[in-house]
């Protein structure tokens, strides 16, 4: 075969693959320790690669806890976010990026995957900038550039995404991974997926509720129903909703063969709906 008609068949497989759709998946630090649970989920993502672009993000919290708290280092959060003193930057790095990120990996491996392991500094593919003095060297994201991510979304290999960051400087930042996660899924115009180990939010008698719009988080939340870490899961959802024009869905890894009903538009989890008439939204 020519170079041009090698080109040519290069660029259609390159146009088939861009016309999936793009699912970005958010996992916590509590998946990654939990290894049967990951290789389920990373066999039913092996599935959903047959009908989607599939991006995976990631958090380590635990990970982080166990190592700083093995150096007799402090840690606290504010408003569910990690307060990250600039000189405990290594330390968190080394955990997401190094550790979380490459078992991770490997996990993808076992399960027939081939993974790619990214930051979200990586191809400037976000860029953060400092969140709050008071919360030290943790970052805030805008989308950047999708050059990789879209580039990689030709191939069939799952890019694996730690949540660090790093500013126009170059000083390394630590993001919350909802967060990290929410600007993928707007860099790609992608359907967002938040995993956590809960089935999705909870009422007060620990009922999943199916949809929420803003007046009823900001109830939930005023009642203190919905608090801690699931407070800032649900706001990232609801800015990805708002952005993107579409429903983000706030659901368990535990049972991920149940993932699988996105492949017939089945329900799951918590879907948190965009600021706009609910008629014109996305699924």
């Amino acid at each position: 075969m020519s170079n041009q008609a090698n080109s040519i068949e290069s660029n259609a497989t390159s146009d088939r693959e861009m016309n999936r759709k793009i699912l970005v998946i958010k996992v916590g630090g509590a998946f990654m320790q939990a290894e049967d649970a990951a290789l389920a989920l990373l066999s039913t993502i092996a599935e959903l690669q047959k009908n989607y672009i599939v991006v995976l993000v990631h958090g380590g919290g635990a990970m982080v806890e166990e190592l700083l708290n093995a150096l007799n280092l402090t840690s606290h959060k504010i408003d569910g976010l990690r307060v990250t003193p600039k000189e405990h930057m290594p330390y968190i790095t080394g955990a997401l990026a190094g550790t979380a990120n490459k078992q991770l990996c490997g996990l993808a491996i076992r399960a027939g995957i081939s993974p790619v392991g990214l930051s979200l500094l990586d191809g400037k593919m976000c860029i953060a900038t400092v969140m709050l003095e008071e919360l030290g060297a943790v970052g805030s994201v805008e989308p950047g550039d999708a050059t990789l991510l879209k580039a990689l979304a030709a191939t069939h290999m799952l890019p694996i995404i730690s949540s660090i960051g790093a500013d126009n400087n170059g000083n390394l930042l630590n993001v919350n991974a909802d967060q990290a996660a929410t600007v993928i899924a707007q860099l790609l115009d992608a359907q967002l997926l938040l995993l956590s180990d809960v089935p999705g939010v909870l009422d007060a008698n620990k009922n999943l509720i199916e949809h929420l719009d803003i007046e009823q988080i900001e109830t939930l939340i005023a009642q203190n129903v919905i608090r801690d870490g699931m407070i800032v899961k649900v706001q990232a959802a609801l800015k990805a909703a708002n952005s993107l024009g579409r429903s983000v869905t706030i659901a368990s890894w535990k049972d991920a063969e149940k993932l699988l009903g996105l492949l017939q538009q089945q329900a799951i989890g918590s879907k948190i709906l965009p600021q706009v008439n609910t008629s014109s939204y996305k699924a």
